[in-house]
Order: structure tokens, then sequence, then C-alpha cells
């Protein structure tokens, strides 16, 4: 049974020996009741919400547009950096003439399907020796007498007469026209997007690979002390052809050549996202997670080569600026 809780005083009945009555009082500490939903959802057809909603939206999106615009102008755009010739040409896949003050490996001329310009110009001159004149053999059946095709067709005399085609012309127009349609059908710039990737991948490995690069530039300075004052630092050598030599094969492990590969892969990636990407949400988190992959690699790179020739060469080739690197990379 609850306890007995007098009444207030409004509420008290004229006869006082019926002053209390046993009703119980929920304490301030407890839940109020369900009498229905506190809180009304926003009407979303309502003019005015839509308004404020929008209002609030577009000057959410114009406060970005200006701090990102005051990043790029500082620091540069974080994805794209600087348009140079060697990223340029990752949409055609055809090497570059480096100046020779500029210590850049060359690189080799690639084709479509993997071949290269000796195989293709070997592969020419055997067609070409192909199409010598040649001489044909034309038979051609003449009748001993008279012939009785019902009875025995086969006492035919077979006679063979030799005819030489020998009209260089046409030859030399046939085959400068085989030459003209496989130089289109294996031109780089004909291909897909998949072969020129691989041809850039290689680039890339040719151009920043230290099996190349340690034949020009020097190596890092050594960091360890001298022992006294009379003991003069160790000469750094001019470069590092030693270490070239001790390599196995190609070099694609290295920082360079990782930033490379990843500045060809954010490349393609924004051009088609800026083209016909718009809805595309997985590949613009595919792009931000290279774009943070590429600023983690250039940082540790930074460190390690404090300034040097490799860090310059990659920077100046690639076009990346401060903006690929230093602060918080919003996308």
């Amino acid at each position: 049974m609850p306890p007995r809780v007098p009444l207030p005083v409004c509420l008290r009945a004229s006869n006082p020996s019926k002053s209390t009555l046993n009703i119980p009082f929920r304490p301030f500490s407890s839940t109020p009741l369900a009498a229905g939903p506190l809180h009304r959802k926003r009407n979303l057809h309502d003019p005015y919400y839509v308004a404020q909603r929008d209002a609030k939206k577009n000057a959410n999106l114009s406060r970005r547009a200006d701090l990102e615009a005051v990043r790029i102008a500082n620091l540069g755009d974080p994805v794209r950096g600087i348009q140079t010739p060697f990223v340029q040409s990752f949409g055609t896949g055809v090497p570059l003439e480096h100046p020779p003050r500029k210590k850049i490996p060359k690189d080799s001329v690639h084709l479509n399907y993997a071949l290269t310009p000796e195989a293709l110009k070997k592969s020419l001159e055997a067609s070409s020796n192909l199409a010598v004149p040649r001489t044909e053999k034309i038979a051609r059946y003449e009748p001993l007498g008279r012939v009785n095709y019902d009875a025995d067709v086969a006492k035919h005399d077979v006679k063979v007469k030799e005819t030489t085609i020998d009209d260089p012309e046409v030859i030399k127009a046939e085959h400068e026209r085989a030459v003209e349609a496989i130089t289109r059908i294996t031109a780089l710039e004909n291909g897909s997007s998949k072969d020129r990737m691989r041809v850039n991948r290689a680039r890339c490995i040719a151009t920043f690979g230290r099996h190349n690069t340690d034949q020009i530039f020097p190596p890092k300075a050594p960091s360890l002390p001298r022992v006294d004052a009379l003991t003069p630092h160790p000469i750094r050598p001019q470069t590092n052809v030693e270490a070239t030599k001790k390599r196995i094969g190609p070099d694609t492990g290295s920082s360079e050549v990782q930033i490379a590969l990843l500045t060809a892969k954010i490349k393609t990636l924004a051009d088609f996202l800026e083209l016909r990407g718009k809805g595309d949400h997985h590949n613009k988190r595919n792009l931000r997670l290279l774009v943070h992959r590429r600023q983690k690699l250039l940082t540790y790179l930074r460190r390690k080569e404090r300034g040097g020739p490799r860090w310059q060469h990659c920077i100046e080739t690639l076009g990346l600026t401060e903006g690929t690197w230093q602060g918080e990379i919003t996308l």
C-alpha cells in the first residue's frame, strides 16, 4: 500500500475528516510520461527551413573554398602541384629531350604491346625482303585431242607457265602502306590507358631509380663526427658507382621511384575525376589515399636527404610544391 500523503490546500475537501487520500505521487527524479512527441519533426517542405538550410550550406562551402584558395596560393596545389614537361608527358608516354645541363638519365622510346623500336625495325626489314618480286607458277590444262569428260577426265596434259610480278612501284607502295599501318598500330598515343601506365612506370623507374642516378649524383654526406681536430672529414666521392655495381636489377623500391609512381597514378585518377567522375566516391577516396601516401614518402625523403641533389631532382622533375607534403591535406 502506498503511504498516505496529505493533499494540497486547494484540493482538500470541505470535510476535514477526508483531508487525506491514498494518491501515489511521482518523484521528480523519474522520467515524464510518454504523452506524445515533445519535439516535432521539422517539415522538409517548409520554404523557410529549406532556405535557411541552403544558406548555411552555401556559407560553409564558400568558407572552405576560401581556405583552400589561400592554401593553394601559399603552398601550391596538393594534388597536381606544378605542371612540368615530365608530368605532362604521362598522357602520351613519349620520352623528353632533356637539356644537357640537367643531370637526368635518358629514357628510351617505348611502343605499344611491349614492343621496342629495334624489334619493330627488324620486323619491317624482314617484311620488305618478303615483298621482293617472286616467280609465280600458273597451271594451264591443254587436251591432247578429243576429251571425253564424262568417261575419263584424267587424260589431260598439264603444262606449267611461269610468270613474274616485277612492278617495283606497286610493291613499294604496298610496303609503305603496310609500314604506315604498323606504325599507327604500335604507336603509344593510340593505345589504352593501361598501356600508357605500364610505359610510365618503366619511365619513372629509369629516371629516378638509383641504378641510374647513383652514377650521376653524389651519395649522402657522412654524418660521423671527427675523432679529433687534427683528423679531417672523410671526403665524399663524386658519384656512387661502386654501389651501382652491387645491384642485381633496376631500383624499384627507393622513395624517389615510389613518389614518381604515385604521381603518375594521381594524375591519371585526378584527370578521370575531373572529366567524368563526379559521383565516383570510391575513386575519390582512392585519390585521398594516394595523396596522403605520397605526402608521407615526401616527408621521409626530405628528412633523409636534407635538401640534397636527389630531393631537388625529385621535386623539380615532378613539380611538387610545399602543399604536397606540408600541413593537413583536405580534398
